[in-house]
Order: C-alpha cells, then structure tokens, then sequence
C-alpha cells in the first residue's frame, strides 16, 4: 500500500474508533432507564437533571415511604440522544424499558397487554424545571379491544372500562397521531344532546361503546389507519411524541420566555395507573400546601369525584374545595373533600406537611383516591404570585424551615416588576385588539395621542393620555414623560421607546406590528377597528396587551414582607446599586427604591423641554464660536437647575454625570411646519436650518459624530456643562446640602488621548469655578466604556480615569455590529437557531461583550488600583447580567428606578451563589 494512502486510512480509522468512543451513550451498558425506587443517590439538583423534575420527585416520594403508584423514568440523556440519532431511539433503550415494565407488573401483579389482568400507565413527560401544559401527556395507555374487556370484568364496572378506553383513544390520538381534540369533543356533544343528558359521567358503557366506534371511524378518516391495538406500539408511540413535544412550539415559546436551554431535554415518566374514575368512592385532585396567590399558610385546592386528573385542570367539570373552610367561603353547596372523604382527606393533611417540610418549600400536588385509598401522583414546587413568593420566603424563615440566604435565592428577581407597577383588576372585562411586546411593565389607561406636544397639553390639562407612534426619539421624551402609556408599531424590548419607557416607570408595549398609525388622519387601525385620536385605550406593560377603553387598574400593594425581605438582601449584598435617573421625579423613585446614587445621568434629556430646545436648536445652528457660546449662556442655567435639584434629592450620594452624548441632528426640527417656526423664532432662513440639517446628515450616526468627538470639535458644549455642574455644586454646599462628589463622565472614548484631552477641560473649568466662588471643588472624571478599543486599552485610559462605565448597550452594538434598533427583525431567529441562547441587548453576552469588560477591568486595575467600575447600560437591571458583574469584580450597577429593588436582589443573590 502506497505510503500516503496507507496514512490515510490510518487516519479514517482513528477518526472511526473516536465516532465509536466518543460517548458511553453507544454503549448497550449506558443506563436510560431507572425504575423509581432503584435512582442513584445523586444530590436534589443532579437527580433533576437526569431525571427530570417529576421523576426525581417520584423517587423521592418512595424513598420517604409515600403512597406513589410504581413506575420508570427514561432519562433527559436519552431524549437528547433521541435527536443526536435524528429521532431514533438510542441503544438498548427498548431492553430497558422492557426490563423496568417487567418490575411494574411483578410489583402491582398485573402485565402489561394481558387481556384478563391488564396493566396500564400513563406516559408524562418531565423536564429539570416545571413547564406546565406545555408538554403532552398519555393516560390509561395499554388499552385495546382486548384488555377493555379484562379491566370491566376485573373491577366488575364496564362503565369506567370503557370511559376509560375513549379517553385513552381520544387522547392518544390528539397527542401521538395528530388528529384534534375537538372531533371527539364534537362527537361527544352531539352523541349527549341524542341522549339528552348533560354530563359525561351521564353516559353508560353501552354508550361510550358506540362512541368508541364513531372515534375509530373518525380515526381512519383522518389518518387512513385503524387506532393502534399492539400495547407496545402504543408505548412507544406516546414515549417518542413526549420526546417530540418537548420541541413544540408552546414548548419552545415558554422555553424562551423563561430562559430554559434547549439542551436540558424532557425525561418520560411511564407510572402504573390509577383511578378516580371507578366510581363515588374515587376522585382526583391538585392541591397546594399554601395559598399560592396571597401565600397564606393554609391548604389550598380543588378536587372531583369520579374522575381522572385532566378533568380538573381541563375545566371539563368545575371541581370542589377541598377544604370546608374554603367551601364555605366561595358559598358552595358541593362538599368539599374534607366532608366526603375525610379519611383520605386526613392522609393527604398528613402528607402535604411532611412534603413542604421535606421540600422546605411550597409544594403543588397531584393525587387520585382509587376506592378510598389516596395515591400520590406528583410534587413539585408550586407557582405563586410575586406577593405569596415573598410572604412565603419570609414566614419559612420564621418557621425556621429556611434560612434568610434561602429566602433571598427563593425570590425570582424578575417577578418583583408586577409588585412595583399598577396592574390590570383580573376581574375587569379586556376588549383586546392588538398585541406587542411587553416592554415595560405596569398598566396604564388614557386618550390616544400621536404627538409627544399633545401628549403634554393634555397633561396639562390634567388629562391621561397614551402616546401611539410608529417608534419613538429622543425628541419625544417630553411627551413620553407627560403619557401615561406609550405603545409603538415598531421596535423591540431594548428600543428607545422600551428604555426610556422603564427608566421613567412608564408601561410600555413596544412593536404592536398588527397596528397600523395614519398620522395625517389622526388615528390607527387594527384590522377591523379604527381608534381615532382622543379615544380611550388601555395598555398592559406586563403582557403587551392592547385594549379598547378602560380597564382597572390596581395599586401596588407592597406589604411589609418585601422589606423585610430587601432588608436580608441589602445585607448580604456587596454591589452598590445606583439608577439612571435625569428629572427630579425619576431620582426621587429611584431613592424610593433603595438606589444609592446615580450611575447616569444623561444631560440630552434635559435639552428636551420647550424652553430650553430653542437655544439648543440655537447653539447648533450658529456659524462661529462667539454665537455658540452666546447660545450656551441661556442653556446654562436650566442645566444648573437640574442638577440642583437631583443633587439635593441624591444628598450624599454619587451622580455619575455622562456629559453630551448623542448627534446634534437629533436637536433639529424635522417636518416643514418645524422648521418654519425655528426659523422665525431665531430670524434666520429656512434655507440656512436645512442647509444645517444636511450638513449634520450621517449614514449611520451611532459611529458618528457624537459623544467625545463632539467636545473635541466644539469644546464649548462640554465647558458650559461643566461650569452647570460645579455652580450646582457648590450652591448645593452654600445651602448644606450633604456632600456630593459628583463623577462627570466622557462618552465614547476610543484612545487616551480623547480623554486627556477633556479630562484638562473638565480641569480648567473647575479651576475657574473656584477661583470665582473662592471654594474648593471635589469631584471625579472618568469615562464610559462602549468601544471595544477602549476596553481593550483600559492600560492607558485608566491613567487618566477616575472611573470606569461600561455602557453595555453600545458596547454590545459595537462588539456584535449589530443595532439594537434594527435587530428586532432577527434576532429571533438567532435566539431559535442557538446562535444567542437569549438576546444579547437583554443580557450581557458574556462569551463577548462580558470578555471586553474582563480584560478592561483587570487592566484598569493594574494601572489605577482604586477604580471605581460600574455599568450603566440596561443590562444593570437583568439578574443575570447582575450575577456577571458581581463576579467581574464591578463595583456597582446602575439601572432604571423601577428595577433598583430588582438589581438589589439579584445582587445579593449573586455574592449568596459566589460564596457557595
């Protein structure tokens, strides 16, 4: 053999035996099954990841000696591997199902597919984290023409025999063949009507026969296959559609909503079945160890009498309370469970309390009474609003069932939004009519209004209004301030609209796409409806949700639990938590919330008001330096004024001050009618203002002239911000406000030398101030890290850096190269795709952007010991992103008003995880 081609298949040969080894998962000795009472004694959490949520809780139920019918779990390994093998089963799983279906039937003595003593399962699915009805579920699987016959004979009850077999028929073929729920339902409907009664539990076994026959036929009709009668068939059918469901789409969506990975994978739990639906003596129910909407520590559900699980949580019946007390308090004359089955209502007391003190958690349980006995069918921690969350948190720390640490890591950080915005009453009627992105949280009703002016005259004519555009600009600020609401067709949860919108606590719901705005008309549509300006609407930040008229609101009620429980996070905590805030108003909520300082404040906001954009408008149009400052001269003073006022709210804390950021086009007017009353009020031509306009023009401004590079060119604009600030300053000392240093930040550094530049401005100007005023100023220059050339040079910056704040919005823009503006259109299918496992302007893509924050932080440091590093971005209110900081080595986080009790938590999360 010729040397080369013998090296070559050498080296196909190796590549062979790698494939081969590359996992024990080829193995027919790699473990794909585990029956419930033979689980590896693996700590709670790795249990969950092999085994899924369910079959880890299952186990655990039988190790503590707990009534759970028999029964396997088929691993989340092997429904990973399942897709690895392009939907086919991995090797030796068949074996292995076998073998653990053998040690069901030896323990219940009954088998599986025997026509006078059948064994039949329900097939669940099962993933690491609860993901409620997004997956699907067989029952009463091994049921055949055969066996039917067997299981009426052996329980003596030919009505639940064959009421058990449509429903298996009926839900097996929804799940596994695809044929819709409702032709059954219809068939059933009618075939009752025929009958004239009302409830299926109505209906005899002569009659669920002939149903059964129309079900077959509807069956063939649908699939050109008669319904399956190989028990075996019908197991792995339902094990292979549990694995499929995992990546449907109810699936998917709730995977991303709740930031669950893809690769975690479902496990199938296949359990011996058992019946509440024999008779009067039977019942099924879910139940919760504590009220999971008020947290109240008394036990809470529902049940029904002759039924299986689906029937109560379908709302085919309206079951009863399992409580009398609850009976009597929802005036109902069915006994609750209490009163009909006390002593199996007695036995499931026993059980949740030794469940919730097991878990030392909030339990959400499923049970079946088959002929008076209780089984337990499933735990798992159950959802609760934000409000039973902290009152659960915190009376468990008073039972002495967790500690205050526990309590802390209990609370889902991102749940606190619905505590700390008004809500929609759950009981009002919705006329929903579109649809977007729910972008920031809260409900808001008001009179529609297309314009940010006249969203501000009907605020000062004491008038709710919500202000609708196509998307929004910095030029709206005024009226998205003055709005109750703003909804926008276009943008996405980290547009202008969607920022601005959370910074302020303003309900947002951004890209309503379904919406379509005709400003000249003064009104929008949504298919059939048409909502002219003036007319009432209601917005729900928390959903995106848009609704014609009014809908009630409720006012947060934040109970004394949430700061006692703030108060365990404050504690532990060692990031600072500071907010973006610029008006009096945004400061003194951001205080309300607990935010120690501002972490930015952006000067571009304050150039907004009437009063003020005329001379701004004035400064840019001008033709020299001497007209620039004369502008300058009547700017000055309303900035002083604001800084008067958030220095005074801030007494004693930091104020991060980011001097001009954005291009001076954003300032000028826009339409004809604008420009024609510019130019009339500063008595220049029309011509010159657009002449101005194209001259400001860029293709893409992000990269443009802004930030540092307008200082560098026009020195003036960051002298008078300067003189504003250090005359604020030392009014605020004439008056004995507290003591503030404030920290006066240059954007858009790229070199050193940008910033020595400014950083000898900024010098000048205080050296000015002081020798005016005969005072000595303290204060801090520092610059915001949003280029990766800056972070990648943070050794020489750092020189002349006071602090470091790293604006991760561009930062991400300019590392990714994508625009947070105009990403909405596919990041989605990055997302879907596993390209992003969740979109990077909402968290901080740490293989990216978090590696530049690294390096600068690290080389900051070794040039400038004493630092300060902070973020400013929106990320500093993402709990996630939270826990990347604290591990960075930042200093504090800074983030919108509303999220500052969300920062808080996660903050103290992230120190509580990082000393584990």
């Amino acid at each position: 053999m010729p040397k080369k081609i013998k090296k070559k298949a050498l080296k196909n040969a190796k590549v062979k035996k790698a494939k081969a080894s590359k996992s024990k998962k080829t193995s027919s000795k790699f473990k794909w099954v585990y029956n419930f009472e033979d689980t590896p004694r693996l700590n709670t959490q790795s249990l969950k990841n092999l085994l899924g949520g369910k079959g880890a809780n299952l186990s655990e139920m039988i190790r503590i000696k707990l009534p759970v019918p028999p029964g396997f779990t088929i691993t989340t390994e092997a429904c990973n591997e399942y897709y690895n093998l392009n939907k086919k089963y991995p090797a030796a799983l068949v074996k292995q199902v076998k073998d653990s279906i053998k040690k069901v039937e030896k323990k219940i003595k009954k088998s599986f597919g025997n026509a006078s003593n059948p064994l039949l399962v329900s097939v669940r699915s099962g993933a690491r984290v609860s993901m409620p009805g997004m997956m699907d579920t067989v029952l009463n699987l091994g049921l055949n023409d055969k066996t039917v016959i067997g299981l009426a004979k052996k329980t003596n009850n030919e009505a639940f025999a064959y009421d058990s077999y449509r429903r298996f028929i009926q839900m097996y073929s929804n799940v596994v063949l695809g044929v819709n729920h409702h032709n059954f339902e219809d068939l059933i409907e009618n075939y009752k009507l025929t009958k004239g009664v009302l409830l299926d539990t109505e209906l005899t076994a002569e009659d669920w026969k002939s149903l059964i026959g129309s079900f077959r036929e509807q069956i063939i009709k649908e699939t050109g296959k008669d319904f399956p009668q190989d028990v075996h068939q019908q197991l792995w059918g339902a094990i292979g559609a549990v694995f499929q469901s995992w990546k449907n789409h109810r699936a998917n969506v709730y995977r991303k909503l709740n930031n669950i990975p893809e690769e975690w994978g479902t496990a199938v739990n296949v359990q011996s079945m058992v019946f509440g639906n024999m008779g009067q003596d039977c019942a099924t129910g879910v139940a919760f160890t504590r009220n999971p909407s008020t947290g109240e520590n008394s036990f809470y559900g529902e049940y029904l009498i002759n039924a299986q699980g689906e029937d109560v949580v379908a709302g085919i019946r309206t079951p009863q309370n399992i409580t009398k007390k609850a009976r009597l308090e929802a005036g109902s004359k069915e006994l609750s469970m209490q009163e009909s089955m006390p002593k199996a209502f007695n036995e499931l007391v026993t059980i949740y309390k030794k469940l919730e003190k097991h878990y030392r958690d909030m339990q959400d349980i499923e049970f079946t009474v088959e002929n008076k006995k209780l089984w337990m069918l499933q735990t798992r921690s159950g959802k609760r609003t934000a409000k039973a969350s902290i009152k659960i948190a915190v009376d468990m720390v008073k039972e002495k069932l967790i500690n205050k640490d526990e309590a802390v890591l209990r609370i889902d950080p991102k749940i606190l939004d619905t505590l700390l915005h008004p809500t929609l009453d759950p009981n009002a009627t919705k006329n929903i009519v579109a649809k977007g992105l729910p972008a920031s949280p809260g409900a808001a009703t008001g009179k529609v209004t297309f314009t940010a002016d006249d969203a501000e005259q009907l605020k000062a004519q004491g008038q709710k209004s919500i202000l609708v555009r196509l998307e929004t600009s910095p030029e709206d600020i005024h009226g998205m301030h003055a709005a109750e609401g703003i909804l926008t067709c276009r943008g996405g949860m980290t547009s202008h609209a969607a920022v601005v919108a959370r910074g302020m606590g303003r309900p947002c719901v951004s890209g309503a796409g379904t919406i379509q705005i005709d400003y000249e008309s003064k009104l929008f549509k949504v298919g059939s409806h048409e909502v002219k300006e003036g007319d009432i609407v209601t917005l729900d930040g928390s959903t995106g949700e848009v609704m014609l008229g009014e809908v009630n609101t409720i006012k947060p009620d934040i109970s004394g639990d949430f700061s006692t429980l703030m108060a365990w996070a404050d504690k532990v905590r060692s990031l600072k938590i500071r907010t973006n805030a610029e008006t009096p108003l945004d400061t003194k909520v951001a205080r309300d919330f607990g935010a120690e300082g501002i972490g930015l404040c952006r000067t571009e906001h304050m150039f907004f008001d009437d009063e003020r954009i005329l001379y701004v408008r004035q400064m840019i149009l001008s033709k020299n330096v001497e007209d620039r400052n004369e502008a300058l001269k009547k700017i000055l003073p309303f900035q002083k004024k604001d800084f008067i006022e958030i220095f005074k709210t801030m007494s004693g804390l930091p104020v991060t001050v980011r001097l001009l950021d954005p291009p001076l086009h954003e300032f000028l007017p826009k339409s004809e009618k604008e420009i024609s009353g510019v130019a009339s009020s500063l008595n220049i031509t029309e011509r010159e203002i657009k002449n101005r306009i194209n001259d400001l023009h860029e293709e893409n401004p992000m990269l443009g002239h802004r930030g540092c590079r307008l200082a560098i060119s026009y020195p003036e604009i960051y002298e008078m911000q300067c003189e504003a600030i250090f005359e604020a300053l030392m009014e605020c000392q004439k008056a004995k406000v507290k003591a503030i240093i404030p920290e006066i930040m240059i954007p858009l550094i790229c070199t050193a030398k940008e910033l020595e530049i400014l950083r000898a401005l900024v010098d000048r100007v205080a050296k000015i101030v002081e020798k005016k005023y005969s005072i000595k100023l303290s204060y801090l220059v520092g610059t915001m890290i949003e280029l990766p050339r800056a972070a990648l040079n943070a050794f020489e910056i750092s020189k002349q850096a006071d602090f470091f704040s790293f604006g991760t919005n561009d930062l991400t823009q300019t590392t990714l190269g994508i625009s947070r503006d105009d990403s909405g259109k596919f990041l989605d299918d990055y997302v879907n795709n596993n390209i992003f496992k969740i979109d990077p302007f909402i968290s901080i893509d740490v293989d990216g952007v978090g590696q530049l924050v690294k390096i600068a932080c690290e080389n900051g440091k070794k040039n400038n010991s004493k630092i300060k590093l902070g973020i400013c971005g929106e990320h500093g209110g993402d709990p996630d992103s939270i826990d990347f900081c604290h591990n960075a080595g930042l200093h504090y986080v800074s983030c919108s008003p509303y999220r500052v009790p969300i920062a808080r938590l996660a903050a103290a999360q992230a120190k509580i995880r990082s000393k584990r």
